[in-house]
Parts: C-alpha cells; sequence; structure tokens
C-alpha cells in the first residue's frame, strides 16, 4: 500500500456498548493473518482476568476500575464498533468520531491502524469489543513485549511498503509493532522566546487535533515533502530539527465538527 498511513496508541478508556448483532470476528479485522496470535493473546487475558486477585496485578486494576476484568470474559459475545470510536480520551476525544461526516470517517478507516495490546495492529474501522490490557499488562507465560514486535512489524511493512508512515503510537506501543522507516514526529511547544519544550501528557492532543485536521481536509501524503506541504497549506507547524521532525503543538487549533 501506497500513500500515508497513520499509526496510533489505542486508549485504556473505552467506549461502552457496540452493535451486539455483530460479534468479535477475527477474521473480519485487518490482517486476518494475524488471527492465531490474537486467539492466544485472548486466551491469556481471558485466564488472568477470571479471579479478582490475577486481574488486579497483571492488569493493573484498581478497587474503581477492577470490575473492567469483565469485559474480557465476554470478548467473544459482546457488541462492536469501529475503534476509531471505540476509544475516548485525551488522543481520540479531540477527533469527534461519532459525529464525524461520512468522507472524514472513511479517511480513517483507510488510513489509520491502531496498535491495539489486545488484537495487535487494527484498521481505523475495524469492530472491536471494549477491553482491558494494555502493552505492560502481565499475561503469565505470554510476555506482549515478545509476542506481538514480529508478526505485527511483518504484516506492517507490507502494508506500508512504498508510502509515508507516521507513527503517532506512545513508545510502549511502538514496541509492540516496529516500522521500517516510520516518521515520529516530537510534539513540542515554543514560547515567545523561541525555547522548544517537549510534550509529555499534552502531547495525545496536539496528535488528536492532527489526526482529526488530516481526516476532515482528505489529506493525501506519500512523503515527508508532501507531507510538510500540506502542513503548511493548513497553518500547521512541522519541521525537521536536529536529524528528527517536530511537531508545533500551538500551531493545531481545535477542529470543529
Amino acid at each position: 500500500m501506497t500513500g500515508l498511513t497513520v499509526l496510533l496508541p489505542p486508549s485504556e478508556t473505552k467506549r461502552e456498548g457496540g452493535d451486539t448483532e455483530h460479534a468479535l470476528d477475527l477474521r473480519a479485522l485487518s490482517f486476518p493473518e494475524l488471527a492465531a496470535e490474537r486467539a492466544a493473546v485472548i486466551t491469556a487475558a481471558r485466564s488472568v482476568s477470571s479471579e479478582e486477585s490475577s486481574a488486579r496485578t497483571a492488569l493493573k486494576l484498581g478497587p474503581k476500575s477492577i470490575e473492567e476484568r469483565f469485559r474480557n470474559l465476554v470478548l467473544e459475545t459482546s457488541g462492536t464498533m469501529p475503534a476509531i470510536d471505540r476509544y475516548t480520551g485525551v488522543l481520540y476525544d479531540p477527533l469527534g468520531a461519532l459525529d464525524a461526516d461520512p468522507a472524514t470517517r472513511a479517511w480513517w478507516f483507510e488510513h489509520v491502524i491502531v496498535q491495539s495490546a489486545m488484537f495487535g495492529p487494527i484498521g481505523g474501522g475495524d469492530p472491536v469489543p471494549a477491553y482491558r490490557l494494555s502493552h505492560d499488562s502481565r499475561l503469565g507465560t505470554l510476555r506482549l513485549a515478545a509476542h506481538w514486535p514480529a508478526p505485527s512489524s511483518r504484516v506492517l511493512d507490507l502494508r506500508t511498503a512504498g508510502g509515508l508512515v507516521l507513527d503517532l503510537r506512545s513508545e510502549g506501543y511502538r514496541q509492540l509493532g516496529p516500522v521500517h522507516g516510520a516518521v515520529a514526529p516530537r510534539v513540542v511547544s515554543v514560547d515567545g522566546s523561541g525555547r522548544r519544550k517537549a510534550l509529555n501528557h499534552w502531547n495525545k492532543t496536539a496528535k488528536g487535533r492532527l489526526v482529526a485536521l488530516l481526516a476532515r481536509t482528505g489529506a493525501q501524503a506519500s512523503s515527508m515533502p508532501d507531507l510538510v506541504r500540506w502542513a503548511s497549506t493548513h497553518g500547521v507547524v512541522l519541521e525537521e530539527r536536529d536529524g528528527g521532525w517536530d511537531l508545533v503543538a500551538e500551531s493545531l487549533e481545535p477542529v470543529t465538527v
């Protein structure tokens, strides 16, 4: 596949509910060749989620979130919804996915891939249930850091060959599926004197606003020069600096639906 691919992390917070008439089908997800790997993670997640004590340790659940373990026990029967709708939080809320027009949603479905701890890489439009699992969850003898990188990298490299990969995943999820040649911009804030500071938590908001704007403008790019031209046209500051790329957060205003 050529063109632009945007890689996103999932979110710990997820919207409840979904289409109960279309339960999870591992082979209906993008990259169906990962069905066996996905099934292995689901089995391991179900095992640690079956008891409160093991779930608390393995999934790092506190008193307020302990009931989220039950999501992993009903993955095959609970309702599904597109991944871009399922995830919520600081990165996903700026997308306004539920209220987006069909063309914007189609762009996400075509160009966005989410690196899920449970399912590996999935398309933005893939129907998935709510679940509880993070990149650093402990699933007994199954180690996500050893389980996902090789198969994820294999399918992602094939999917993105010849195109531009904009990697907006956090480091933990990037390690679950390294992509050769991917561009991972640093989100920075620039003060009045021009000094730059890398953002931590709030970089997710900037990334969400970027992905919202990319979709709503129907962005097409096969190289970084293409993407820089798009950014310049839309007032987004994306600059090559110190061997990498800086995305200036202040240049990304909230995107209204």
